[in-house]
């Protein structure tokens, strides 16, 4: 398929049409499929998380070397206080997506609730990487617009991030949902 991005990565179409499986081939439990369906989205949003946590890290890897050699009005771009701040900035929101992501994982693992916490994970993550990915493209100049480096690639990547494993809405629908949940209507 031509896609925008993940472009090293198959995507395909699959279809079923009249389909019958034996009763002795069949996985899980007959009218279970959903639930499966939704217990490998939630685990998966993990590892979208992680994803978008290591192009957001591939987007700073690229950017912080051409600021740092970069030289404008006789010192380099990266000791100018604006992009100073916008770089802290972003590495501090890049740390916070990691840590929700490691967190995530962890509580999985561990066997406890982890749901809103993947939610949580994958909308930030997605959210910093098309941050990280736009900034570094406009932190390289014209250099970022073009294909000679990875800026352009982790921006096409990175979209998708709040697309697949369920949209950003649908992360924030499945976190409101959950903390109405967690939260006991008092009378």
């Amino acid at each position: 398929e031509r896609k925008l991005g993940l472009r090293a990565s198959s995507t395909c179409s699959v279809m079923f049409e009249d389909v019958r499986v034996d009763a002795s081939d069949i996985l899980g439990t007959v009218g279970e499929g959903y639930k499966y369906c939704i217990k490998i989205l939630n685990e998966g949003r993990i590892g979208i998380g992680a994803q978008q946590v290591g192009i957001a890290k591939g987007c700073l890897d690229v950017a912080m070397p051409y600021l740092m050699e970069r030289r404008q009005f006789g010192d380099r771009i990266a000791n100018f206080q604006g992009m100073q701040h916008q770089y802290a900035q972003l590495a501090t929101e890049l740390y916070g997506a990691e840590l929700m992501v490691y967190n995530a994982a962890r509580m999985k693992e561990q066997g406890l609730p982890f749901v809103k916490e993947a939610s949580m994970a994958k909308l930030y993550a997605s959210q910093v990487a098309e941050k990280a990915a736009s900034k570094s493209i406009e932190w390289l100049g014209g250099i970022g617009f073009t294909r000679d480096l990875l800026a352009e690639k982790f921006f096409r990547d990175c979209k998708v991030g709040s697309i697949y494993e369920g949209t950003s809405n649908m992360q924030l629908s499945t976190i409101a949902k959950i903390m109405q949940n967690e939260t006991s209507p008092s009378g």
